[in-house]
């Protein structure tokens, strides 16, 4: 994940920092990694908060929508960590505000929309759902099948959110048809507790 989350960095910030008069050449590597740091920080934050990790598998899944990237920015996750990016920048290469900002506003739609439409196509095996959580939760994660559990509950999302209910109830269902034990079983604990549910 982190290979992929490097090679869009470089393809958005080709136009966004290199190519950019407001960015100093010599800080291009320096900004573009600000970017990352930036971005992975705040999506790792976000997922060991409680109920954070429903949030991002939100984001990840979509819906499935590709043209979510566009929307992206007004999420307020994204908008969040777009903030601490920009502060980011402007302290430490001495950018202006609004090169900053615009730096970060034609980046992070960029990276996390190629990020979503990767973890969504069956046909690209660079990067999955599953990998994305892994690293963001630091392995906490690691084992769940995001993806068949996600595709066993497309009909559990009928109000169009996706939830912490909805995953704990998805993995409480995978697992008791895999083994009778009770309360949730293995998936809905480890799910439980991921999620801050006792």
């Amino acid at each position: 994940m982190l290979e992929v989350l490097q090679g869009l960095i470089q393809q958005a910030g080709q136009t966004a920092v290199v190519e950019n008069t407001e960015v100093p050449n010599e800080h291009n590597e320096g900004v573009m990694g600000e970017v990352m740091q930036g971005l992975l920080g705040g999506l790792t934050n976000q997922a060991n908060s409680q109920g954070g990790l429903g949030s991002i598998l939100g984001m990840l899944t979509g819906g499935g929508n590709s043209n979510q990237a566009g929307n992206l920015m007004s999420n307020p996750l994204v908008a969040g960590i777009a903030q601490n990016i920009i502060g980011s920048i402007m302290s430490k290469f001495g950018l202006s505000n609004g090169a900053a900002s615009g730096v970060v506003a034609n980046m992070l739609p960029s990276v996390l929309g190629g990020l979503i439409s990767k973890s969504n196509d069956p046909a690209d095996s660079s990067v999955d759902t599953g990998s994305i959580m892994n690293v963001l939760s630091g392995g906490k994660t690691s084992g769940i099948d995001f993806g068949s559990l996600l595709s066993q509950g497309a009909g559990a999302f009928a109000d169009g959110k996706l939830d912490m209910n909805d995953l704990v109830n998805l993995a409480s269902g995978a697992s008791n048809q895999g083994q009778s034990s009770g309360g949730g079983g293995l998936f809905g604990s480890l799910l439980g507790g991921l999620f801050g549910k006792k």
